[in-house]
């Protein structure tokens, strides 16, 4: 007899996004709280009741944002993904001065993780993926990331010939995947600061051989 696989469950979202600056600064406390009680007491002991208590906010408005810690957890992802990409603008697209190799030098750093912390990361993480994030999502991120590889070189006016698309997606799985996986074996900060110098020299050579 055929077993039958279980019905997938859907998995818990935010419930909607902050537009206006009052709302967005109440998400913002509660994705600090989030954080600072997980660091404080571990994934496990994190209640959306408890977040809200220490954030200062009604439970009730925590819920309409964020129905579950799972549900909150999905959306800190996504603000994390968004705080990187938009450090990535501000830092290694936007500016007009800058050589090829300094922002091909600041994208390497901020994916690894290097250019200061943009967002709080930790290694359990990757463990909660499968819980909250389809794999829609993750192409999603993984296409906005490599995104932002096509703009900080779009952005180089100094690079004549510029890396072609398959160069830019082989340079970001050996960049976002590397650090996905020093996050899984939990490197110490002086061993990520090494790789991630060594993966800017390693991405500067592989552009200059493309040429």
């Amino acid at each position: 007899m055929t077993s039958k696989l279980p019905t997938p469950q859907p998995r818990p979202k935010p419930l909607k996004r902050p537009t206006q600056s009052r709302a967005k600064a109440t998400v913002q406390a509660i994705f600090d709280t989030y954080v600072r009680i997980w660091q404080r007491d571990g994934w496990e002991r994190i209640t959306t009741r408890a977040i809200a208590l220490e954030a200062g906010v009604a439970v009730g408005t925590l819920y309409d944002y964020f129905p579950s810690k799972q549900a909150l957890h999905s959306g800190y992802v996504r603000h994390c993904i968004e705080a990187l990409l938009q450090a990535i603008e501000q830092q290694a697209v936007e500016p007009e001065d800058l050589r090829w190799q300094q922002r091909l030098g600041s994208l390497v750093r901020l994916l690894c993780g290097a250019e200061g912390q943009v967002s709080w990361f930790h290694h359990e993480m990757l463990e909660l993926e499968p819980l909250v994030a389809e794999q829609k999502h993750q192409r999603r991120a993984y296409d906005e990331l490599l995104g932002a590889w096509r703009r900080v070189f779009d952005a180089a006016g100094d690079l004549p010939d510029k890396p072609n698309d398959a160069t830019l997606e082989a340079l970001h799985l050996a960049v976002w995947g590397g650090r996905r996986y020093a996050m899984l074996v939990q490197l110490d900060e002086h061993a990520m600061g090494e790789w991630a110098q060594q993966m800017e020299r390693f991405c500067q050579q592989a552009i200059c051989s493309s040429r």
